[in-house]
């Protein structure tokens, strides 16, 4: 799709494959960057349970053959309650930063190969990606773009550090299922994490009613109501609540904070 058939739907796509197999490398430019950020995501995750010495599964992939990512992301499952906030900061912002260190690369790669056009180039009724803070800087120190008066045609990595920028800043939300939602529980607190989960989800349903018709966030929302409702948005507490944060650790949190805003796409996908 992102390399220049466009999104020709899976049945189709898998009868070109069997006409001609070698087709399949022209999504390897896609598909590996966003395969490596997943994957770095969870492994952050990953190797801070063990230094913890907590148990929890590898990362488990969820493929879904459906344009845009071809994926539902990544996991792991922590099989152990959390001994102190420490660690539940730390477990929770690992995935995020390790995530974002390996985006930034591919993303400078990506547009640095992407193509400038004047807007209004190409005629109405396409799909249109929104571009996080993030995304607009690299493409005005790298090849000057200005979406006032430009459109860009983002090479496959490109599009690959886009969907990682996305998921990155889904995880920061403040909800207390993501990991967002950990870390503001280990800064702020058991009580304000409890508001800040419901302040969270209010803002992504109210966000798609905005973008209606195209609603990108709703469906996630209401999937963190629905798990959320559940538990009353009560994040589990820690083994030894009384334990210290430190201020580096806050630190840390202001970082992955400014991450957010960076990557944050308040209207990732329109039509027309």
């Amino acid at each position: 799709m992102f390399y220049s058939f466009g999104d020709i739907g899976f049945t189709r796509a898998l009868m070109m494959l069997a006409r001609d197999p070698g087709i399949i490398l022209y999504g390897l430019a896609f598909s590996i960057p966003l395969i490596s950020i997943l994957l770095a995501h969870e492994l952050g995750h990953y190797f801070a349970c063990k230094y913890y010495g907590m148990s929890c599964t590898p990362p488990f992939f969820i493929p879904v053959p459906i344009p845009i990512t071809g994926t539902l992301g990544a996991f792991i499952r922590i099989k152990s309650a959390f001994l102190n906030k420490r660690a539940l900061f730390d477990v929770g912002v690992s995935g995020p930063l390790a995530g974002f260190c390996l985006t930034v690369p591919f993303l400078c790669i990506g547009i640095g190969m992407s193509k400038l056009v004047p807007k209004g180039t190409f005629p109405p009724g396409g799909i249109s990606f929104g571009e996080p803070l993030i995304f607009r800087f690299v493409g005005a120190l790298l090849l000057g773009y200005s979406p006032v008066s430009q459109d860009m045609i983002p090479h496959p990595i490109a599009m690959a550090a886009w969907i990682g920028l996305l998921a990155t800043s889904l995880n920061l939300l403040p909800v207390w299922q993501l990991d967002g939602g950990h870390i503001t529980y280990a800064i702020l607190g058991r009580a304000r994490q409890k508001l800040l989960t419901i302040v969270g989800i209010a803002f992504m349903v109210l966000l798609s009613l905005w973008q209606w018709p195209t609603p990108s966030y709703l469906l996630f929302a209401m999937m963190l109501l629905f798990f959320g409702w559940r538990s009353r948005f009560d994040h589990p507490r820690t083994l030894f609540e009384e334990e210290p944060l430190g201020e580096g650790r806050i630190a840390v949190g202001l970082v992955a904070l400014l991450i957010f805003i960076a990557s944050f796409i308040p209207v990732p996908i329109s039509f027309g």
